[in-house]
């Protein structure tokens, strides 16, 4: 894993559509910007989102890597909806609970894994706990003839923000905001989300995916790495964003066996232990 040493650059403008964390996904739900798919089913990672001319240094702001204990009450906030605890490997990060905007995850590196793009690029970053069981899962994905790519993973707060403004403009707020995240509200910028993909389909971040052999093997399997598939096809009026079987949120291997053996998103988990 290489990890995060980069410069301050300039960020270019992200106008893929998709990922609530699409990023290329630069947009969808997690913030969705590399993370959900525009305002179609869709999305590329380098359509909505920037060039990627640059990346951000991080900093030592709001280091923390407390967790709560599976079962307690949802995190606690600021009257404004800012975590408390934005470094928890499972926070709840969504339209209520936010990142602040100050918040930039450390440990950051990039995963040995596959990418479908070169370059030293921000969005190939995730958080260093969450990159090596990235690395494990593609691992045993390809021990079985799985093939995955990541695509899009770190964000920060004025990316996220950047990308939803182009999604607003091209569809407006509204609808925008049923497959992007707002700044803050992206799971992207937590450092523990990725958007992955697959050639057979392109390394887009389509929906498509999930009925793929590797949709399907990332569905069944990325819970005994700690991951979840976080916008699942029937929890969208739950989670408030569109169906999204590339975006892959890290929140530790107890809280992922707790939500795949019950059938659980984030949101039903903590409204359950309030």
């Amino acid at each position: 894993m290489k990890k995060w040493m980069i410069a301050a650059g300039t960020l270019g403008l992200l106008v893929s559509a998709g990922c609530a964390n699409n990023e290329s996904g630069e947009n969808g739900a997690g913030g969705n910007e590399e993370s959900s798919s525009g305002s179609s089913e869709e999305n590329t990672e380098e359509s909505q989102e920037d060039p990627e001319n640059g990346s951000e240094e991080t900093t030592d702001a709001n280091k923390n890597d407390g967790q709560t204990e599976p079962g307690e009450a949802p995190p606690e906030t600021s009257e404004e909806g800012d975590l408390k605890n934005p470094s928890a490997i499972d926070a709840l990060i969504n339209r209520e609970y936010h990142l602040p905007a100050d918040y930039e995850p450390e440990n950051l590196v990039i995963p040995d894994v596959a990418f479908p793009f070169e370059g030293d690029l921000q969005k190939k970053y995730m958080r260093e706990e969450a990159a090596a069981q990235l690395e494990s899962m593609f691992a045993e994905a390809e021990e079985e003839e799985i093939e995955l790519s990541a695509v899009s993973g770190y964000r920060s707060y004025d990316r996220q923000a950047s990308i939803f403004a182009a999604n607003a403009e091209e569809d407006g707020e509204e609808e925008a905001n049923k497959y992007s995240a707002r700044a803050g509200e992206s799971e992207h910028q937590s450092g523990l989300a990725m958007d992955v993909s697959a050639s057979s389909v392109g390394y887009s971040l389509t929906t498509e995916l999930g009925d793929t052999e590797e949709g399907k093997w990332l569905e069944e399997n990325a819970h005994e790495y700690g991951f979840v598939v976080r916008y699942p096809e029937d929890k969208t009026e739950i989670t408030g964003y569109q169906y999204e079987p590339w975006h892959v949120r890290y929140v530790g291997e107890d809280l992922a066996e707790k939500l795949h053996e019950n059938d659980l998103v984030m949101e039903e988990y903590y409204r359950e232990n309030k």
